[in-house]
């Protein structure tokens, strides 16, 4: 393609190389993997500029997915089980990923089931606002759960 946007048609690299140099203009491969090569007379330097304008504008438009944890404990009380509850769901309301995890401490390892209980209490409790993405599981002394924002009408 010449500078003007026209098709030029096929030719050979060295009578397109020879025309972008009359025109003072840079010969480059828009397409390398086409089969012939699509080759473009264009400033070189402007071409970078706007595309890198492009990619700014895009990285702008995109949305960072965060991963936030809250930890709970096997004994945790009413109110601070409902606190929890409500900064995952400000959380979620945010659009981010959340880890819900427990540690286990001391003789705690023998009653991993009240964890996963806790765990599911926690899952239940945010019922319309999460989606588990990974179901509980007990991984060395902590029990983890993955949740994320529930999926909008």
């Amino acid at each position: 393609m010449g500078a003007d946007g026209q098709q030029m048609g096929i030719m050979s690299p060295r009578d397109a190389l020879r025309m972008a140099m009359e025109q003072e203009l840079d010969l480059v491969k828009v397409a390398p993997q086409a089969k012939p090569p699509v080759c473009k007379i264009l400033d070189y330097g402007k071409y970078r500029f706007e595309m890198q304008k492009r990619e700014k504008e895009a990285r702008k438009n995109q949305k960072t997915v965060e991963l936030k944890e809250i930890r709970l404990s096997l004994n945790i009380d009413t109110n601070d089980f409902n606190t929890k509850v409500n900064q995952a769901a400000k959380f979620l309301q945010q659009g981010h990923k959340i880890k819900v995890s427990i540690r286990f401490r001391g003789r705690e390892m023998a009653h991993t089931s009240l964890g996963l209980d806790v765990e599911k209490r926690f899952a239940e409790t945010l019922a319309g606002k999460a989606v588990i993405d990974k179901q509980p599981k007990l991984e060395g002394r902590s029990m983890m759960m993955f949740l994320s924002p529930a999926p909008t009408k």
